[in-house]
């Protein structure tokens, strides 16, 4: 049943909307806490946002955000291009619920063949550049770049070594590849550019979606190895042939080799919905990826719109795009993106049966996803809910910070301090300290010298995780490690961010308001989630721990000496086994290593001198 918007609960949005601007721009909505729930973007700003709050039936999905909806606030930019990219950014910043959020380090591998080069190799990239290079893929569900690559190197003979090779440069001598017949050797001149952009075209070829002959030659190197009783490779290029045969099984009826293109696909029940890319490329469908959302836009074409303009910023546009809405501003999309693409909405034949697969793939994937996102909504934000009602904090602790402390017996004493944003981890926002000024095995002091150091960052405004202030920081232990850092925080001049501890033995929560503690109750969902965030600190600070004890095992007596890089220090070890047996050398044979100067063998063995 549609429950029409309660003008007398607010009237704050109701003033607003009578002054509210028409001109272009973005808007952000904030629930009562202040969280920021949704950002838009609209051509007319008052058209838009009073589209919202009208009394009338809207989807169930916007429904549930402007329920949720306490104020707005909004910003006026020249341009529709200026309204997209601020809208972009503070979605970036802010992740509301109700916006699409792409997961920005979500970037699938490609092949790169860098064609000016005049002996390319194949790399493996996840930053498509515009650098005149040729980029195939993405790869992904069950297609691995890497077994690609080795798939290639089997059949042909694709230089993988890193050196740069020029017209007039050459090696002293063939790799080992080069002897295992992998490598057709280029850096000693065995073959010439001509010769080798024949190959490439091949591999070129093969990766657009031509198996045929790399199918051919792979069959006849296996039955020639096993001829020659070689069954060892014989088995590795059997392994090559499954990864053609996989790729042969992805491939679409009566299209062409040569095509590329992408489906995109929006289904929703009313409340959820899911998002559902088709990639195909080279006439084979690479895999399908599902994009769940519960965006917060008023038409269907305008929520893709949105997808799209996150979606190809990471990713390779294709010729064509097939789409299930039309969507608005095309122009604008192409404009903002860099790269134009002919969009199809009313797909015919080959392109109708790939949509409809879209959709399937998509309907399904929303049935399954309704009752994870459930769970999820409760283990986060809903937690959040909880505990800001049960701790009685002043506002959402949408950002929390932990921290905690790792050394043994008082040495290499380390800090973690791990982010969650919305209840989730934000690994980017992950940051170490190393203990400077304190002495011995002493938690309280370690704890207090890093978040005096964290606090100075944030009203400095230093470093992209510093700058942001947490609206909690969770301490690990009692009421006394809790008092001793409540200290520093009240004195630090920093206002707005609250503070608790949590003990491990009960899991007790103090408050600096209270000596009494409270008992969440074991099991919830917020009680998880202060634990979560508290081990996950524990986890952080032990494997930053151990990395700088292995670290320092790892170190030689040579790294202390000034003039000794890692490669003399290679050279000098390679030349007397270990750092004792070169301090036990004359300067003679410390200058008989090709790489060591006489100067810095006088250095090397003076070194040791004053040091015995």
């Amino acid at each position: 049943m549609f429950l029409g918007y309660n003008w007398a609960m607010n009237l704050k949005i109701k003033e607003k909307l009578k002054v509210l601007t028409t001109r272009s721009g973005v808007y952000v909505m904030k629930d009562k806490d202040g969280v920021v729930i949704y950002v838009g973007k609209a051509k007319n700003l008052k058209n838009r946002v009073s589209q919202y709050f009208r009394n009338s039936p809207k989807p169930s999905k916007v429904q549930a955000m402007v329920d949720n909806v306490d104020d707005f606030e909004y910003f006026i930019t020249l341009s529709e291009m200026d309204a997209l990219a601020l809208e972009s950014n503070l979605i970036k910043k802010h992740q509301p619920f109700y916006n699409i959020l792409l997961k920005d380090g979500k970037q699938f591998p490609y092949i790169k063949i860098n064609v000016k080069e005049p002996f390319p190799k194949l790399e493996i990239v996840r930053k498509v550049k515009n650098d005149g290079a040729k980029y195939f893929g993405p790869y992904f569900a069950g297609l691995d770049a890497r077994e690609i690559v080795k798939t290639v190197g089997a059949a042909f003979k694709i230089r993988t070594c890193s050196n740069k090779i020029s017209s007039t440069s050459i090696a002293k001598r063939e790799c080992l590849n080069f002897s295992l017949g992998l490598c057709s050797a280029p850096c000693t001149k065995r073959i010439d550019e001509v010769e080798y952009r024949k190959e490439i075209d091949k591999v070129i070829n093969f990766l657009n979606g031509n198996d045929d002959e790399i199918e051919a030659i792979l069959l006849a190197k296996m039955e020639k190895a096993s001829k020659n009783e070689n069954f060892e490779h014989a088995l590795l290029l059997r392994d090559r042939l499954k990864m053609i045969a996989k790729l042969k099984q992805r491939v679409v009826a009566n299209l062409p080799k040569n095509v590329d293109k992408d489906v995109v696909a929006y289904q929703t029940d009313g409340l959820s919905g899911v998002i559902t890319t088709m990639i195909v490329r080279g006439g084979k469908i690479l895999g399908v990826m599902n994009y769940p959302c519960n965006d917060g836009e008023l038409e269907e074409g305008q929520t893709l719109f949105n997808f799209l303009v996150q979606f190809y910023q990471n990713m390779i546009m294709p010729h064509e795009v097939i789409l299930s809405h039309q969507i608005p501003d095309q122009n604008l999309l192409f404009e903002f993106l860099g790269k134009k693409a002919s969009l199809i909405t009313n797909p015919h034949s080959t392109n109708k049966t790939l949509l409809e697969m879209a959709k399937d793939n998509a309907r399904e994937y929303l049935e399954k996803h309704i009752e994870k996102e459930k769970i999820r909504y409760n283990n986060t934000l809903g937690a959040l809910k909880v505990l800001k009602e049960k701790l009685k904090l002043k506002t959402l602790p949408m950002r929390m910070e932990c921290y905690d402390i790792s050394n043994i017996s008082g040495t290499n004493k380390v800090c973690s301090m791990v982010v969650f944003i919305g209840g989730e981890p934000a690994k980017k926002e992950y940051r170490k300290f190393k203990i400077k000024t304190v002495k011995g095995s002493n938690d309280f002091a370690s704890l207090a010298e890093a978040l005096t150091r964290r606090l100075k960052r944030l009203k400095n405004g230093e470093g992209e995780s510093f700058k942001e202030k947490p609206d909690l920081i969770i301490i690990d232990g009692g009421k006394g490690q809790l008092s001793s850092t409540y200290e520093i925080l009240s004195s630090s001049g920093v206002e707005g961010i609250e503070m608790i501890s949590l003990a491990k033995r009960i899991e007790e929560v103090f408050k600096p308001s209270s000596s009494q503690p409270i008992l969440l109750k074991p099991g919830s969902a917020e009680l998880r989630l202060l634990q979560r965030i508290r081990d996950e600190a524990h986890r952080f600070a032990i494997t930053f721990h151990r990395a700088i004890r292995t670290k320092q095992q790892t170190q030689s007596t040579l790294d202390q000496i000034v003039g000794v890089g890692p490669k003399k220090r290679d050279a000098l070890l390679k030349a007397f086994g270990t750092s004792e047996e070169v301090a036990k050398a004359s300067i003679d044979e410390l200058a008989s290593v090709k790489e060591i100067p006489l100067t810095l063998a006088i250095k090397i063995h003076d070194f040791f001198e004053n040091n015995k």
